[in-house]
């Protein structure tokens, strides 16, 4: 366990190291008008709060001028996606520390303190998080990120607080600060060095598992992911993509087959892809006997595109520095673990099978 100083104690840090809060914006001016005044609210002295507008065409940027002329906005002029739009925005920064935030996240007071003071004292950590739970039921996890992110030995990724669609209660249980796989999106808070050292996000990925594949490449040069349990958001999710969208289900499915082919090494990841066809097209069944027809053609669709950028792929893996061992993988299966052995919480995964 990291013990995390009080704000007071991190005052060093804040005259030193500039922050900029980045909120990635796509037709969300309902978000910005409810979220923005708790994170206008920071008592972090040297901190630039900037909006990226990812080509919306809602009145977003009028309100923003009309009810935040002090905020930095930035605009992309087309939707380039949640992994396109944070390289575009994030080029025209300069900062010590980049914190990415969703425009559908309620932020709590002096939450930019602890994941500051986290970072500054393990100088191997690169990125972390902050606990997520839901805005709607703030005494819940949220979907996004929960307590910290890790994924198994087949690439599927789960939560402290959150495996596949079971979401805990938070009852402190995972107060305590951690090294983890992979730290969310909705609130990620990276070093603007390490974020320039790996070129930020694969833009390909366009949206979802982009910061999965970013917090791998991460580790594969060396860098450490950390869950701060000290900082608290709270996330609506599916702002822009809800759960039952057949583009998300497409982009998941899709992603996660071109995270596996760029980071694992070689005759691992043909193994595990050849494996993950199987079980995806026992998930493709699955939404067809739920009358899920679209979901199902999802599915064949990312199998598809898979395939056609196989090469493309390929030359990206080539670029990657490869590490035979990362830490924090799961090395079982957590479909097993959920559907046949029926346990559904992270505090029962044993701690010896992660490695």
């Amino acid at each position: 366990m990291v013990m995390v100083s009080s704000p007071l104690e991190t005052q060093a840090y804040y005259m030193i190291k500039k922050i900029a809060i980045v909120i990635l914006n796509w037709n969300g001016r309902k978000y910005l008008e409810s979220f923005l005044p708790s994170v206008c609210s920071n008592t972090y002295p040297n901190l630039e709060i900037v909006i990226g507008d990812n080509g919306s065409t809602d009145d977003s940027i009028s309100f923003l001028q009309e009810k935040y002329p002090f905020i930095k906005v930035i605009e992309t002029g087309t939707n380039l996606g949640f992994a396109g739009g944070y390289n575009e925005v994030l080029k025209n920064l300069e900062a010590d520390y980049f914190i990415l935030l969703n425009s559908d996240v309620e932020v709590t007071d002096n939450w930019v303190e602890p994941l500051i003071t986290l970072m500054e004292k393990n100088p191997s950590i690169a990125a972390c998080q902050p606990k997520i739970c839901a805005y709607h039921q703030k005494s819940e996890f949220e979907h996004a990120g929960a307590a910290g992110g890790f994924i198994d030995k087949l690439g599927y990724p789960f939560c402290a607080g959150r495996i596949l669609d079971t979401i805990e209660t938070d009852h402190g249980q995972y107060n305590n600060s951690r090294e983890i796989f992979w730290a969310s999106g909705a609130a990620l808070c990276i070093k603007a060095e390490a974020w320039k050292k790996v070129q930020g996000f694969d833009k390909d990925f366009f949206a979802h598992m982009e910061e999965i594949d970013l917090c791998w490449r991460l580790k594969a040069i060396g860098y450490k992911i950390w869950y701060c349990g000290q900082s608290v958001v709270y996330h609506v999710g599916g702002g822009t993509l809800n759960k039952e969208n057949p583009f998300k289900t497409y982009l998941n499915f899709r992603n996660n087959l071109f995270m596996l082919q760029k980071n694992l090494p070689f005759w691992r990841s043909l193994f595990t892809i050849f494996i993950r066809f199987w079980l995806d097209f026992l998930a493709l069944l699955h939404f067809l006997f739920q009358g899920k027809r679209k979901d199902a053609i999802a599915i064949s669709k990312a199998h598809i595109h898979f395939f056609r950028n196989f090469n493309k792929t390929v030359r990206k893996r080539k670029q990657i520095k490869k590490i035979k061992s990362i830490s924090n993988i799961y090395q079982g299966s957590i479909i097993w673990f959920y559907f046949v052995k029926g346990k559904k919480k992270f505090s029962q995964l044993a701690a010896n099978r992660f490695s």
